[in-house]
């Protein structure tokens, strides 16, 4: 459920408006020009504001510019007028959204949960890629792999070889397929330099470099079983 204010100097859009929303379980409150939308936004909070633009007293693109100095709420502007001008003016001015009027209240619904859902999603942490073995931790989202509670001093190519080894564990690695993998395809040095950095990065590891199983003949595999 959404707290929404619709600021519109047109008792039958706000009627509308608010018929639709509270239908869909949304709480409404209304103002009837700028002046007073800011008014109420000095003293409440909402989820999302509908703002029209012709207004008397405060118009809704200094509505807008006002509200923003107090909150950062979404805001869906309404218009009878459908030029770039004023649409350029109304994202320029921070609004999530704009529909030209006539408008379906259906669509104004969609539209409502369409910006809630953008907004609640570029709110959230990205989820954290984590893998745990023992004392051996790996955070792949902040790229930190710590041994023991510690954090291990690892080099770039140690690290993409590891969350290689790691996001493939259990699986026989051939020696071809880690150098394509880690250093590409257009490398052209040998067998030697990732056997120097699997001893490298097993020397990193200390106790945990048991899980870096060697495959005579064939290549490496990171083994959890």
């Amino acid at each position: 459920m959404y707290k929404i204010l619709v600021v519109d100097d047109e008792e039958k859009i706000r009627s509308l408006i608010r018929k639709y929303a509270e239908f869909e379980g949304h709480s409404v409150t209304e103002a009837t020009n700028g002046m007073e939308a800011v008014t109420i936004c000095r003293k409440q909070n909402f989820d999302i504001i509908i703002l029209d633009i012709m207004m008397p007293m405060l118009d809704g693109f200094s509505a807008c510019a006002e509200i923003r100095k107090i909150c950062d709420t979404p805001i869906i502007m309404l218009s009878a007028r459908g030029e770039e001008y004023d649409k350029i003016n109304a994202f320029n001015l921070g609004v999530d959204d704009y529909v030209v009027k006539p408008f379906s209240s259906k669509e104004l619904m969609l539209r409502i949960d369409a910006v809630m859902k953008r907004v609640s999603k570029a709110g959230k942490e990205p989820e954290r890629d984590v893998f745990e073995l023992e004392g051996l931790k790996i955070d792949f989202t902040a790229r930190i792999v710590y041994i023991d509670g510690q954090k291990a001093d690892l080099s770039p190519k140690e690290y993409d070889l590891l969350f290689y080894l790691v996001k493939n564990a259990n699986i026989a690695l051939t020696r071809e397929k880690l150098i394509c993998e880690v250093w590409g395809y257009d490398f052209y040095g040998d067998d030697r330099t990732l056997d120097t950095h699997i001893k490298l990065l097993r020397r990193s590891l200390g106790e945990y470099s048991k899980f870096i199983v060697t495959l005579r003949g064939v290549g490496y595999r990171f083994e959890t079983k």
